[in-house]
């Protein structure tokens, strides 16, 4: 029986996938074997020269992309007081305090991000079970818990993306929609990229970035030559 289904075999028929290719070749062979009815989402997988069991060197942060993800992201402040205001014209989509955190006691998580300030986080610690393994848990080493939650917000409407590495030493992130075509794609990786840069812990020893790939989410992972990434 195939691994793989019929369309996406045939759209790699032709195609030697240990081949690297440069960056803009890359992204536009991506968007040119995407199959499916729908507008995917393109991801890109960054291999690190870290070894994250060591805490000194585990690579973990946030990035705006220039270009956004092509979603609405909805966004979840807890706050109170005056911030509150300040969250909903920022244009959080979900506003509260303990009422909020009561919600998603009882089992709502119809939101896709998080953001608080930090007189908040004795109480969110109450729910860290819930949003932990989901990604959504606020973390003032990604700028999600700030008193600034208004630029926090913004950011997250705008395509903000958090990341962080995983066993393998490897950054997953998305880079926006098929249909964005390849110079947004572009642009948004380099973003991407130039982040993970200055993230470099210091305690890395070797070839810090090993190797990359983006796919579209039904397409194959085509490898990119890392060298050929474009600059301003």
């Amino acid at each position: 029986m195939p691994i793989h289904g019929k369309k996406y075999r045939n759209a790699v028929q032709d195609l030697d996938l240990k081949n690297k290719f440069p960056v803009k070749d890359g992204l536009d062979l991506a968007l040119k074997l995407a199959y499916a009815k729908f507008d995917e989402t393109v991801d890109v997988a960054v291999c690190l020269g870290v070894d994250p069991k060591y805490s000194d060197q585990m690579v973990r942060g946030a990035v705006t992309l220039p270009h956004g993800l092509g979603k609405e992201v909805r966004v979840a402040a807890f706050c109170k007081g005056d911030k509150e205001a300040e969250a909903r014209e920022a244009g959080a989509d979900f506003v509260g305090g303990d009422d909020l955190i009561e919600k998603i006691k009882e089992g709502w998580l119809e939101f896709d991000q998080a953001v608080a300030t930090p007189d908040m986080m004795a109480q969110i610690g109450k729910i860290g079970r819930i949003l932990g393994p989901r990604g959504l848990m606020p973390n003032a080493k990604t700028g999600t818990v700030t008193f600034d939650i208004g630029k926090a917000v913004k950011e997250m409407k705008a395509g903000r993306v958090e990341f962080k590495v995983d066993k393998a030493g490897v950054i997953h992130s998305p880079l926006g929609k098929v249909s964005f075509g390849a110079d947004k794609l572009v642009d948004n990786l380099r973003t991407v990229v130039d982040t993970l840069t200055r993230l470099k812990p210091a305690s890395a020893k070797g070839t810090y970035f090993r190797s990359m790939a983006v796919s579209t989410t039904m397409g194959p992972g085509i490898k990119l030559d890392m060298q050929s990434m474009p600059r301003d």
